[in-house]
């Protein structure tokens, strides 16, 4: 455990120890080792409590609460709370991470800046081939996906394409910047100053949220989705409700309208 990460990687999950086992996996073998992992579990059971102590080796905190339905921004929150770095990545248990993510968010890091990467989707058979094996070898190639019966989509030049091609596709993508809950960073002190996540939100677009506020305060989003794309693996979504879609919406409209900056739902209550 490093006394002092120069890096803390935040990674929610709930009931997928499966996904979390591939995905943790994937921090093993990164380029830049100079990072601490919490994960955010949202009320997941034992399974996944077990699946965490077999990354002992790489996971500094474990941070969990009962289940009582979708409450990610309130684990996220507390997680924030245990990370000992200034400087923090968001991601998923159901993301599988390239193995320069760490150094592609750390080079890219700027002062009132957040970094937007992406993901990419794979569809449930070519997930279920994924193994540990493929993970710490080759999985971000094109030879592999096609070998795992995944038909390419163009998206993926995300990651199969040369970094220097990638770099100059962030650059010119017209795609806006925004705050993803599957691959995003940002200073602490940011976070802290517009109050971290707000509780309410439920599951849609709670991530992005967050990043409205940020840019409110003038934390400007950077993209890097072409340099930092992690493989998102298949699993059903048993969480979205229109009437949750319509309520963070509704947040979310108030927050542009009123050009908000903190909300009083977040960290500090």
């Amino acid at each position: 455990m490093l006394r002092d990460p120069v890096l803390s990687i935040i990674i929610s999950t709930y009931n997928q120890p499966k996904l979390l086992r591939l995905c943790l996996e994937s921090y093993r073998n990164q380029t830049k080792k100079n990072f601490e992992i919490i994960i955010a579990d949202d009320g997941s059971t034992i399974d996944t409590k077990e699946t965490i102590e077999a990354f002992s080796d790489i996971v500094t905190k474990h941070v969990w609460h009962p289940d009582n339905g979708f409450q990610k921004t309130k684990i996220l929150n507390k997680a924030i709370f245990e990370s000992k770095s200034n400087y923090l990545l968001f991601t998923d248990g159901d993301c599988v991470a390239p193995k320069n993510l760490v150094d592609v968010h750390l080079k890219s890091r700027e002062e009132n800046v957040f970094l937007s990467g992406s993901y990419y989707k794979l569809e449930k058979e070519s997930s279920k081939k994924i193994t540990k094996e493929l993970i710490n070898k080759n999985l971000f190639k094109y030879k592999t996906l096609i070998k795992l019966g995944h038909k390419i989509k163009f998206k993926a030049v995300k990651f199969v394409a040369p970094l220097s091609l990638r770099k100059l596709l962030d650059k010119i993508t017209p795609t806006k910047a925004t705050w993803n809950g599957h691959c995003s960073s940002g200073w602490k002190k940011d976070l802290i100053k517009v109050n971290g996540f707000d509780e309410r939100m439920v599951y849609g677009g709670e991530d992005r949220e967050l990043g409205e506020r940020l840019e409110n305060l003038g934390v400007r989003g950077k993209q890097i989705r072409h340099q930092s794309c992690m493989i998102h693996l298949y699993h059903k979504q048993g969480y979205i409700t229109d009437e949750g879609v319509r309520f963070n919406e509704n947040i979310r409209e108030e927050v542009k309208k009123n050009k908000s900056v903190w909300t009083n739902f977040g960290l500090e209550k």
